[in-house]
C-alpha cells in the first residue's frame, strides 16, 4: 500500500458535479493498492497516518498528530500511484491491484482510520474525480506498508 499524504488547510473532492467529500484542516490521502496488500497493510498504514506528528505545536515544531490538531481526513483511491513509467511513454498499471481487490482494502483502510477516532471523508472508488486542496506548508509524505 502506498499513500501520498498532503497536509491541507481545506480540501474537497467532486464527482460528476457533486461534492462527495470535504474537510477543513487535515490530510488529503491519495491511496494506491497493489496485489500483495492485505488488511494488515491497511491497518499498519492507517496507524502510521493517525500517529504521525505533522502539525505544529506552540513552538512551531511538528509535534502534534492529526487528532491533537483536530484535523480530518479526505481519502481518495488512486491506482495511478502504482503506475510504471520505466519503458515507453505510456504508463503500465500492472502493479495496481484489480478493483475487486483494491476497493475492499481501501474501505478497510478508511475504517481503520475511523477506528483511530478520525473523521474520514472520501471520494468515489473508480470514478473520475476533481480534487481541490490548499496545501498547508506544503507538507507531503509518502507512507508505504512494504
Amino acid at each position: 500500500m502506498r499513500v501520498i499524504l498532503q497536509r491541507s488547510k481545506r480540501a474537497s473532492v467532486t464527482v460528476a458535479g457533486k461534492v462527495t467529500g470535504a474537510i477543513a484542516s487535515g490530510y488529503v490521502l491519495l491511496v494506491g493498492i497493489t496485489h500483495e496488500d492485505t488488511v494488515e497493510d491497511a491497518k499498519y498504514v492507517a496507524k502510521k497516518v493517525a500517529e504521525m506528528r505533522l502539525f505544529e505545536d506552540e513552538e512551531g515544531k511538528m509535534n502534534r498528530s492529526i487528532s491533537e490538531a483536530g484535523g480530518d481526513i479526505l481519502s481518495i483511491s488512486q491506482f495511478t500511484l502504482y503506475g510504471d513509467v520505466k519503458k515507453g511513454r505510456r504508463p503500465s498499471f500492472i502493479a495496481a491491484a484489480r478493483p475487486e481487490t483494491a476497493e475492499p482494502l481501501w474501505q478497510a483502510f478508511n475504517d481503520a482510520l475511523r477506528g483511530h477516532g478520525l473523521k474520514v471523508e472520501t471520494g468515489v472508488f473508480g470514478a473520475m474525480m476533481d480534487v481541490e486542496l490548499i496545501n498547508d506548508g506544503p507538507v507531503t509524505m509518502i507512507v508505504e506498508s512494504k
